[in-house]
């Protein structure tokens, strides 16, 4: 609902845009916006999902159970929260570098299925009829019928992959601390193949259609861009955490190197890193720190993109998060092709693991960015301390700054063009609102300085 639409700007005149609940969006927030005259006074995304408690009540339950309870945290992107959970507490249990390469590539495997099927989710059905002009998929698809439905075959070959090593394709039971608990016969992998790499072709041409079908605004932002920086391969599930202004930590500092504050108009905590503050996570940062390292077919594609959006890398622009996620779905295709083409059924499909009391940290790149995990345990295996960086928590800082600086550029516009360019920008983080939540409890004693605003401690 956007409340005064038919308000325009008027000198002095103090003016209050609301969008809410948003969207085409996981989850349940609101754009509050406040306007006098042509000056922008405040700008929020007020985020009132209710407080989920997942770190919380992960505390007291056997290491092993934690994959299965943080992948319910999302539907969307299940696979991050279980392999995050996953390395942390391999760590804890001092088993992670000896982890079978089969069992990483079988990872990275379930990994692309994630990105594949959240990527195109949000490109085609959540995202395109912003750019295209339509309410909605629905109304873009009665125009665009043949995109949509490659759209949807893509993704299905996305829940496709999942579900062959996660046993489901929403909420998968597969994966476990130390590897899976059964591994995929060949010949049902193999059974896969033709249609990744049918879906391949077809998300190469829809990748071509959104860098050179679709405008998108003149919009820059001198960001901190985030994500983690493997050696030698596009990032996912390893590496150390990288920035493009200097930041370079083991996974195990990552926690240090940020800090995360509340807001009271949010159940989402916001992270800054010290000393800096925002940053941004998610694709534009994977892409702008890591394109040397896509996969071949993805490279060649990316010339094209670039060449179609008459922009070379690095884009500083959050709406080309859209093309950012074309290749990087390509990306997924083309390594899940090549896993597959390969596969054949590991020697074991998880490492034994005897509990002990230790700590751990570490974060996967989930379609959204970076979520980092870290937990400490008791010689027993149970969780003594649990801690979550859900990557729309992550971008919270980074997107409220964006929607400043749109809104200084829409104050000329009536209500309700302002709060839908306002919303378009807020779908350009894929926001998942659900994973961002968070329960703080707290006493109110500071005043009106953020910078007293109270911070969650990183060890327990």
């Amino acid at each position: 609902m956007i409340m005064n639409k038919e308000k325009t700007p008027k000198e002095n005149k103090t003016r209050t845009i609301r969008v809410g609940p948003l969207a085409r969006v996981e989850g349940e927030g609101a754009l509050h916006l406040v306007m006098t005259g042509r000056a922008v006074k405040e700008v929020r995304l007020e985020i009132f999902e209710p407080p989920r408690f997942y770190e919380a009540f992960l505390r007291g339950r056997d290491f092993m159970e934690v994959p299965d309870i943080t992948a319910r945290i999302c539907g969307i992107c299940p696979v991050a929260y279980q392999t995050a959970s996953c390395y942390a507490l391999e760590k804890a249990m001092g088993v992670f570098d000896q982890m079978d390469p089969a069992i990483q590539k079988l990872r990275d495997l379930i990994y692309c299925g994630e990105w594949i099927e959240s990527h195109v989710l949000h490109m085609f059905m959540l995202h395109l009829p912003d750019f295209l002009g339509y309410e909605s998929a629905v109304s873009m698809a009665r125009d665009h019928g043949d995109i949509v439905r490659r759209a949807l075959r893509i993704k299905k070959a996305g829940n496709a992959i999942v579900e062959l090593l996660g046993g489901r394709s929403v909420h998968p039971v597969g994966m476990c601390v130390g590897g899976f608990y059964s591994c995929p016969e060949p010949e049902d992998a193999a059974k896969l193949l033709p249609e990744i790499k049918a879906c391949l072709a077809d998300m190469a041409e829809l990748s071509l259609f959104l860098a050179q079908g679709v405008n998108y605004p003149d919009f820059k932002q001198d960001y901190e861009f985030v994500a983690l920086c493997p050696e030698d391969e596009y990032p996912m599930n390893l590496g150390r955490i990288k920035s493009n202004k200097g930041l370079d930590v083991d996974q195990l500092a990552f926690g240090e190197a940020v800090e995360e504050r509340h807001e009271e108009y949010s159940t989402a905590l916001f992270s800054a890193i010290k000393g800096r503050g925002a940053y941004l996570v998610g694709p534009l940062a994977r892409l702008n720190l890591n394109h040397e390292k896509l996969h071949p077919v993805a490279t060649d594609l990316l010339k094209k993109v670039c060449a179609g959006l008459g922009e070379d890398l690095p884009w500083n622009s959050s709406f080309l998060s859209l093309p950012a996620r074309a290749v990087e779905t390509v990306h997924a295709l083309a390594l899940a092709a090549d896993i597959l083409q390969s596969y054949g059924m590991p020697s074991r499909c998880r490492i034994p693991i005897t509990p002990q009391a230790g700590y751990g940290g570490h974060g996967t790149e989930a379609p959204r960015g970076i979520c980092w995990h870290d937990y400490r345990t008791e010689k027993d295996g149970t969780i003594s301390f649990a801690r979550i960086m859900p990557p729309t928590a992550q971008n919270q800082m980074c997107l409220e700054r964006d929607l400043y600086e749109v809104a200084k550029e829409v104050v000329d516009l009536n209500d309700e063009a302002a709060g839908v360019r306002c919303e378009q920008l807020i779908r350009n983080y894929d926001p998942c609102i659900s994973c961002s939540v968070h329960f703080l409890k707290f006493e109110r004693t500071y005043g009106g300085d953020p910078g007293n605003l109270p911070r969650r401690k990183v060890r327990p």
